[in-house]
């Protein structure tokens, strides 16, 4: 079992994407090219098998090739959180104590989502994974998504009883709420924004870094803004900002990962496409990426 307070994961985040071929098969070369691309340009982790990378519809080999080939491109040079939760919360107890996840310094446990547990229930649950896991735990806390919203008191419960726990990525698109957080928790916990909309603003609230989606096609332009920030130079961070504002409106203006699928393809010989019941955006919002490429506002 895992005993730490030390964290690996601040700064710049990426929340990996998942390429598929025009086939709909995983393109294993293309992750290989992207995740290398990421480390070269300033992305401080990176986070696997998350939201972004569509993991509800890939399979349990395909996960597997997935993290493999992550890692192996990594090769330990930044540290890699990979997702591994769910809503059966002895069926993720079982995978945490039977993987080693060779390669990954982190797990991200998403609140359980569809059940909807009362607080209580999130509270045991975070308890229990913190029993089976080996590695240090991120939370990740998305109500728009799971039906359900870790509030202030559980969270600080849990990191007073948990002690793997490190971090938790907060996406849900509340400022006052990161705040809070950041309030409410010890110096040494991690409070990641998961919103790059807000990302700026969480950063001059005391947050400690971002998991971006924005990140994967302009790491190095989203990398000097959460640096900028998090070393005090909030003109920079903001004129970089503001020149991305554009992108995060349009990034979930049709959800998430469909328009960073769309603006990746746009930028690099990777197809637009994505699994069922996900499909890619409309053609006013591709339109719209597009003539924001052709700006060329962003060094990447």
């Amino acid at each position: 079992m895992c005993k730490t307070d030390s964290n690996p994961f601040n700064g710049f985040g990426v929340a990996l994407t998942t390429p598929f071929k025009e086939t709909g098969d995983v393109d294993y070369e293309a992750l290989q090219k992207h995740v290398e691309m990421l480390c070269q340009n300033g992305a401080d982790f990176l986070c696997v098998l998350g939201t972004t990378a569509e993991t509800p519809t890939l399979s349990d080999e395909e996960k597997r090739k997935v993290r493999k080939t992550v890692a192996d491109t990594v090769k330990g040079r930044i540290p890699l959180l990979v997702g591994a939760g769910g809503n059966h919360t002895q069926a993720i107890c079982h995978e945490l104590e039977q993987d080693r996840f060779d390669g990954y310094q982190g797990i991200l446990i998403v609140c359980p989502f569809y059940n909807k547990p009362t607080q209580e229930g999130l509270f045991q649950h975070f308890m229990a994974v913190n029993r089976a896991s080996h590695l240090p735990i991120v939370i990740y806390n998305i109500p728009g998504r799971t039906g359900v919203n870790l509030e202030t008191k559980t969270l600080c419960r849990i990191i007073e009883n948990c002690p793997n726990v490190v971090a938790i990525k907060e996406a849900a698109g509340k400022l006052s709420q990161i705040e809070e957080f950041v309030r409410s928790t010890p110096a040494q916990f991690c409070v990641l924004c998961g919103d790059d909309g807000l990302a700026l603003d969480a950063l001059k609230s005391g947050a400690k870094g971002v998991i971006s989606v924005v990140g994967n096609a302009y790491p190095k332009a989203f990398g000097q803004m959460v640096h900028r920030a998090i070393e005090g130079d909030l003109a920079a961070a903001g004129q970089l900002d503001t020149r991305m504002q554009p992108l995060y409106r349009l990034m979930m203006a049709d959800g998430n990962p469909a328009g960073i699928k769309c603006l990746l393809s746009k930028l690099m010989p990777t197809a637009n496409r994505l699994r069922l019941p996900l499909v890619p955006v409309s053609q006013a919002v591709e339109n719209e990426i597009e003539a924001f490429c052709r700006q060329k506002l962003l060094s990447d």
